[in-house]
């Protein structure tokens, strides 16, 4: 073979393997560097939609308990941080509905640091064959009004009970002293006080089952609260002179507040009724008004037995007394402050207690202010909330 084409053919040999070699090294590259896929699961997109706008807490998990999807409000409840599920209960039932596939709804109490248990019903069911949805709703709220209703049930049966008994022994005790006009007369006055305390019983639950809703006044009115306070000081006006009590009144005047007259009259004669039953006796009731920022704060001051700080979160609980003990010879119904409570919410207002237990107590009830204060020379300057320290250097307005 000539020369030349040996060359020629050794070259062209050459590249083949030099172009081979390439190619093989190119090819045990792709091979030694290729990663395994492993397809993940995807949450739906219909499914990831409604959980952007839901406003209750819903969560998707995977078949290895990884939260792929989770709404707003289940990290505000605390049932998710980060990817994973909080709550062992949830988990658990995510666990048990991905095993049967069967779809479950229960209630559940789970367990918060420093606050009330909170109580929840949970919807549980699968998605495909990898992922869970899990719906839940607070009933925490829910919970607690049943259990108000159902303990303002048992205590009005209850405190109904007692007057509406003692009348019926009373009665039967002024048959059997027919013949001793002394004993018929005792009797029968016990019977009106009994008879008086049912009555007030009876009209305080009816208030109160109209304002348990703080549902805003639909056309609230200015009202005098000179007016106001005077009405209410008249209403323990019997009581107050009876114990040796003076009633003073002071702060600005020619004041106006906006809301329902009998409903305000009602809150502020429940505060000064307060202020007289526990107060001790030849002691002073202060009753003051003045301007907050647009509303007119009205403080009732005692210098009765006061109030334990352990209570004071408690004292407007509706029948909730500090001093059960006592509350017999005060005729207290315990609905006193739960309607000044319920009246402060529908009027837009709030109501505030300060005590220190065996000092007195101040409560201050604050209302929206109608207009601007009266002609100069009625008014005082604004002062700070009194306290009982401030009773005795009042100038008196009004006293019973």
């Amino acid at each position: 073979m000539d020369p030349t084409m040996q060359a020629f053919l050794a070259a062209v040999i050459g590249a083949v393997v030099a172009g081979g070699t390439v190619l093989a090294w190119h090819v045990s590259d792709r091979i030694h560097n290729a990663t395994p896929t492993i397809e993940e699961p995807a949450v739906p997109p219909a499914v990831a939609t409604v959980l952007s706008v839901l406003r209750s807490s819903a969560v998707v998990v995977d078949d290895s308990d990884v939260v792929l999807k989770a709404s707003a409000p289940s990290y505000a409840m605390g049932l998710v941080r980060g990817s994973s599920l909080i709550s062992p209960e949830l988990a658990s039932l995510v666990s048990e509905v991905r095993r049967d596939g069967q779809i479950r709804e229960t209630e559940l109490v789970m367990p918060r640091d420093h606050a009330p248990d909170r109580h929840v019903t949970v919807r549980v069911a699968p998605i495909g064959s990898r992922m869970v949805l899990a719906l839940v709703e607070d009933r925490t709220r829910e919970r607690r009004i049943e259990a108000v209703r159902r303990d303002f049930v048992a205590n009005v049966s209850h405190e109904l009970k007692t007057p509406v008994g003692a009348i019926r022994l009373l009665a039967d005790a002024v048959h059997d002293a027919a013949d001793d006009p002394d004993a018929v007369r005792r009797f029968s006055d016990r019977m009106v006080l009994e008879g008086d305390r049912l009555t007030v019983l009876v009209q305080q639950v009816i208030e109160l089952s109209r304002l348990q809703g703080d549902e805003p006044l639909d056309s609230p009115l200015p009202m005098s609260l000179d007016d106001v306070v005077g009405l209410a000081v008249d209403t323990s006006a019997i009581d107050a002179a009876d114990k040796g009590i003076s009633v003073v009144v002071g702060g600005e005047r020619g004041l106006k507040v906006l809301g329902n007259e009998e409903q305000v009259t009602m809150a502020v004669a429940n505060l000064v009724a307060n202020a007289v039953h526990y107060s001790d006796p030849d002691s002073t009731v202060l009753i003051t008004t003045r301007v907050e920022d647009g509303f007119v704060a009205i403080g009732v001051v005692d210098q009765g037995i006061g109030i334990p700080s352990v209570e004071i979160d408690r004292i407007f609980e509706r029948f909730y007394r500090v001093d059960p003990a006592r509350h017999r010879s005060t005729g207290g119904t315990g609905l006193g402050l739960s309607i000044v409570k319920h009246v402060a919410a529908t009027h837009g207002g709030e109501v505030k207690v300060w005590s220190v237990e065996g000092q007195g107590s101040t409560f201050t009830l604050t209302l929206p202010r109608a207009e601007a204060r009266g002609p100069v020379g009625e008014t005082q300057p604004a002062s700070a909330a009194p306290t009982p320290d401030d009773v005795p250097g009042a100038t008196p307005e009004e006293t019973a």
